[in-house]
C-alpha cells in the first residue's frame, strides 16, 4: 500500500511539474539533431563538410516522427521478447531443478 502512495506521489509531482513548465514561458519542444552541427560549425570555423548524406528525406517532421517511433517500438518489441524468453527460461529451470529435488527427498523417504 506504501509503494502505491509512493508512486501516485511521485506521478503527481511529475505531471505538476510538467504543467507548470510548459504553460509559463515560450518553449520549444524539439530534438537535438541540429545541435552538434553547431558545435561542428563552431571548432572548425565553418570549414567543415560532411562525407555523407541522407539516401532518403522525409516529406515532413511528422513521417520523420512516426518512422522514429515505430524504430522505438520494434526495438522495445525485440527487447521485451528476448529478455521474457530468458525470464521464463530460467524460471523452467529452476522448476525442473526443483521438481528433481522433489524426487530425489520422496525416494529417500520411501527407504
Amino acid at each position: 500500500m506504501k509503494l502505491e502512495y509512493i508512486t501516485i506521489s511521485v506521478l503527481v509531482l511529475f505531471i505538476a511539474a510538467f504543467a507548470y513548465t510548459s504553460s509559463t514561458g515560450n518553449h520549444e519542444w524539439s530534438g537535438a539533431d541540429d545541435k552538434p552541427e553547431a558545435v561542428i560549425d563552431d571548432l572548425t570555423g565553418g570549414s567543415y563538410q560532411p562525407w555523407a548524406e541522407s539516401i532518403w528525406t522525409p516529406p515532413s517532421g511528422e513521417i520523420e516522427s512516426l518512422l522514429f517511433a515505430l524504430q522505438a517500438a520494434f526495438g522495445s518489441i525485440i527487447i521485451g521478447y528476448f529478455l521474457g524468453y530468458y525470464r521464463g527460461l530460467a524460471k523452467a529451470k529452476a522448476a525442473a531443478s526443483y521438481e528433481g529435488q522433489e524426487g530425489n527427498l520422496n525416494a529417500r523417504s520411501a527407504r
